[in-house]
């Protein structure tokens, strides 16, 4: 990555709130036309990220650099900040129309009415609000008013825009459809992002990389699938949704393969490993695979375990299947397939995956 691919920086930045250090993030960077998601449990300092880099929140130390220059007080800190947007979770729209709303930012940049009508009525498009130009904001869905909050902030070309869970007060189908719509923008207008969410599967869907972050740190950067299949840790692992978390003890390694006993029962894992020593492993519920016969010695599938179905969840495209399999285990599995085995609570199946599908955090 070359520097001139680097938008954004942060060195050693450290803030305080009410004395208390809430954020210590020793680097960071944004990429032009990177989207970053920041997820993490609340009050793990997300938001107050968001405002640091907004230059919302003084810095107790460290430092923050746009296109290589260092931002400070004074002119060159305002002159970056014309550079970015930031949407809250609130839209937070003046008691005025949709379409001033939009037109806000660039009024206060002085741009001519023309240029003024044409970003307006482009972003309006963008959000699908254009029906809406000269409705009083007041008398807008939570839906539309969000729609309008975003499209005032890329009305102004940003580089940067920074997103606070900006659909967190919308019901799913309204979150669906914006969040739709956001990536649709962001990949077409090229802009940074970094977004800030609960949702796992929002992060999936808009971020080209994941930050996990745990009490005002970076525990993890990578990309979706790295943060998915390459947990850093087990708390990365619980956050992202690898349910199967296992404790255990290597018995046997032998040629690239270790053996772990799990409450008794020996799983193959690939990697190597130290005779005895303790691991936990996870593996993701849709790597567990679920018959009603036994796959046999000739499957390439090494791990396979007699389990009974204890609790069926419906998830809604999909289910996951609770079972006791000397251990609990949890797989995901096709609401088509659940039917064609016709599972219930008390089935008695085959949970298999394979040894490569595990990841393994080290106990020492």
């Amino acid at each position: 990555m070359s520097c001139s691919d680097v938008l954004l920086e942060v060195h050693d930045l450290t803030v305080v709130r009410g004395g208390t250090r809430v954020l210590s993030i020793p680097s960071f960077n944004l990429k032009r036309s990177e989207t970053v998601a920041l997820i993490g449990p609340n009050g793990t300092g997300k938001s107050s990220f968001l405002l640091s880099l907004a230059g919302l929140l003084p810095l107790a130390s460290g430092e923050i650099l746009f296109k290589q220059h260092k931002i400070v007080p004074g002119y060159a800190s305002t002159a970056y900040r014309r550079k970015l947007s930031m949407v809250f979770q609130e839209p937070l729209l003046f008691d005025t129309t949709v379409f001033e709303n939009v037109a806000a930012g660039l009024k206060m940049r002085h741009c001519a009415k023309q240029q003024i009508h044409e970003q307006v009525t482009a972003c309006l498009d963008r959000f699908r609000i254009v029906h809406l130009a000269q409705r009083s904001a007041r008398k807008l869905s939570g839906g539309e008013a969000q729609r309008t909050s975003l499209a005032r902030a890329f009305a102004t070309n940003p580089e940067v825009i920074l997103l606070d869970e900006p659909f967190v007060a919308l019901d799913p189908p309204s979150r669906l459809a914006l969040s739709d719509d956001l990536e649709h923008v962001l990949r077409e207008t090229g802009i940074s992002a970094i977004l800030t969410t609960h949702e796992q599967t929002e992060a999936l869907r808009l971020a080209d990389r994941i930050v996990v972050m745990q009490e005002g740190s970076i525990i993890q950067s990578g990309s979706p699938t790295e943060i998915i299949d390459q947990p850093a840790s087990e708390f990365v692992a619980t956050f992202v949704g690898m349910e199967n978390i296992l404790s255990g003890s290597v018995t046997a390694v032998d040629q690239g393969l270790f053996s772990l006993d799990v409450s008794g029962q020996t799983l193959k894992i690939m990697g190597s490993a130290i005779l005895k020593e303790k691991a936990v492993i996870c593996i993701h519920p849709d790597q567990v695979v679920v018959s009603l016969t036994n796959p046999g010695p000739d499957s390439s599938t090494r791990n396979v375990l007699s389990c009974t179905v204890k609790k069926i969840v419906h998830m809604g495209l999909f289910s996951k299947l609770y079972l006791d399999c000397g251990f609990k285990l949890v797989a995901a599995i096709t609401n088509q397939s659940l039917e064609y085995l016709m599972l219930h609570q008390g089935s008695q199946v085959f949970a298999s995956f394979k040894a490569t599908a595990v990841h393994v955090f080290r106990k020492g």
